[in-house]
């Protein structure tokens, strides 16, 4: 009880705190790392204020390549976990338009490079798909959640959405898939308190190569990365 006391303590501040050192960096003169490191840095203070435990094996990537990254979602804990165990990669997150409205913090993010998406809007959610292709193109690796939102269903995937699909193929980028295991319990959605003793696995895929698929092929592309995570999400939450 006492972890989750602390982390509750310090989230406003830190989140205040490392949101203000993102937005006073010099956005023209900063290189990638510098730009990366308030939010890896937040994202693993966080994760020690809560005592957690992470398990992560990304023996099937190549150190600091370059990837667009696809990871389940169960929990609002994946976000430190994935700042803190992608630390070698410049990753950026795709995420819901309205986290960026949030003050200070959403304003952070787009500093960051964080890609917003607009899933109310077509023309606005293609425009963010050219921003991510660009800021791929550019060297930073884009992380999705194929599945949309966070899943309550701690048995299976929940279907992927077609725009993460998209995105991923027009990047180009092999596609790393990344399945997660144990956040669901960690802190389950619409929970507010959080079991500091759950431990969390992290296991990387072999990364896949989106040439074999076009854009046209995207609905078999999004069932393809389906079967794979899926499989290999219930196999190391069997194990």
């Amino acid at each position: 009880m006492l972890k989750v006391l602390r982390f509750f303590l310090i989230l406003v501040p830190a989140t205040i705190y490392y949101s203000i050192k993102q937005l006073l960096l010099d956005q023209e003169k900063a290189t990638p790392d510098e730009r990366d490191l308030p939010g890896k840095t937040y994202g693993r203070f966080m994760l020690g204020m809560a005592g957690i435990k992470v398990e992560a094996d990304l023996s099937a990537l190549d150190p600091g390549g370059h990837y667009v990254f696809m990871c389940n979602h169960q929990s609002l804990f994946d976000i430190p976990i994935l700042f803190d165990v992608l630390w070698n990669y410049h990753m950026r997150f795709v995420a819901k338009e309205s986290l960026f409205r949030i003050p200070i913090y959403g304003k952070a993010l787009g500093n960051a490079g964080h890609i917003s998406i607009n899933r109310e809007n077509r023309r606005a959610a293609m425009k963010s798909v050219d921003e991510a292709v660009a800021a791929a193109k550019g060297g930073i690796s884009p992380l999705i959640f194929p599945e949309g939102t966070r899943n309550p269903d701690l048995d299976r995937l929940m279907d992927f959405k077609v725009g993460g699909m998209v995105l991923a193929l027009k990047c180009g980028l092999p596609v790393a898939p990344l399945v997660m295991e144990g956040t669901g319990k960690l802190l389950p959605k619409g929970k507010r308190f959080f079991n500091p003793d759950q431990l969390v696995r992290l296991r990387a895929l072999p990364p896949v190569d989106p040439t074999a698929y076009t854009i046209k092929d995207r609905e078999r592309f999004k069932d393809d990365m389906y079967a794979l995570m899926n499989d290999a999400y219930q196999t190391l939450a069997r194990s």
